[in-house]
């Protein structure tokens, strides 16, 4: 990414995700106070986070059939809340990675169009040029020929 090449752009970045940070952790506590909030959106996402994990750790180790207990309804908010939280900073993060994208690829496009329109008027330039020159030169063999049919000055 292009962020690496330019400071302030880097010290942007790492500005937007330090303050994602604090976002994230008043939507973190705002989950573990609202019954609602960590019944429905906390404790979902948190068991099956913990049964993907689980089930892959016991297949790493050999055990293929055990059965997963789910989470505790407290440690479930709790994981909930901070799989919600790093979500919140992953999305700042790509939504900062996007937009930077497209102001890179508006630029490229305004720098391309820019060069497209050089292109044509020097295009135009050299056409109104070769026309001048082509004008000039019927002019000179004009002149040419009049001087030719001139009749040729007699010494006296």
């Amino acid at each position: 990414m292009v962020v690496g090449a330019f400071p302030i752009a880097k010290l942007l970045y790492l500005g937007v995700r330090q303050m994602s940070k604090p976002v994230a952790n008043r939507i973190k506590a705002g989950a573990r106070r609202s019954n609602f909030f960590k019944t429905y959106c906390c404790m979902p996402p948190a068991q099956l986070y913990h049964w993907i994990e689980m089930r892959t750790k016991m297949r790493i180790m050999g055990f293929k059939g055990a059965s997963i207990k789910p989470l505790n309804e407290e440690a479930a908010a709790e994981l909930g809340a901070e799989l919600l939280g790093e979500a919140v900073v992953f999305l700042i993060g790509g939504g900062c990675m996007v937009l930077e994208y497209s102001r890179q690829a508006t630029n490229a496009r305004r720098k391309e169009e820019e060069l497209n329109e050089t292109i044509v008027s020097l295009q135009t330039q050299i056409a109104e040029l070769s026309l001048t020159t082509e004008t000039l030169s019927a002019q000179l063999r004009e002149v040419n020929r009049l001087l030719l049919s001139l009749p040729a000055p007699t010494k006296k």
